[in-house]
């Protein structure tokens, strides 16, 4: 997909057959969108050591969870593990690039995150979304066709 998006112009997809949408990869973007991926990546203190490096860095995760939770309502934890957190952000939130940027921006400190990165809906998402509504070759109708 990312092939596409870099040299293509117009995209269409299609679905059993039938036309489903025509576009440019951000029109896509912006009218299938499903939201934003949050990926936040803490700093570990490389002085600390063993169980006490550990339980920082769980008990920081944790902080940073709550924050997340508090501050984008509906969003979804996809993955945590050893310092970072995948959350997906929906729509229906009502957060636009720049107050979700501030909301990380303005804890960067307070939390210790060493980097984050904010996304939006890739086109291999509306994609895949676009598969789901495949249905699979028995239930379509059997067509022949002789030339």
């Amino acid at each position: 997909m990312d092939e596409c998006e870099a040299l293509c112009t117009r995209m269409t997809i299609m679905v059993n057959g039938r036309f489903q949408c025509l576009g440019s990869p951000q029109h896509l973007k912006s009218k299938f969108d499903e939201g934003y991926t949050l990926i936040i990546k803490l700093r570990i203190d490389p002085v600390a050591s063993g169980k006490t490096a550990d339980s920082s860095l769980e008990t920081k995760t944790r902080a940073v969870m709550d924050y997340v939770s508090k501050t984008f309502p509906g969003s979804q934890l996809k993955d945590q593990h050893d310092g970072r957190v995948h959350y997906h952000i929906g729509k229906q939130s009502g957060m636009r690039w720049a107050q979700l940027f501030g909301a990380v921006e303005r804890v960067r400190s307070t939390y210790d995150i060493e980097d984050y990165t904010v996304s939006q809906t890739t086109l291999e998402d509306i994609f895949i979304r676009f598969a789901r509504m495949q249905r699979g070759v028995q239930s379509l109708k059997r067509r022949f066709w002789f030339f």
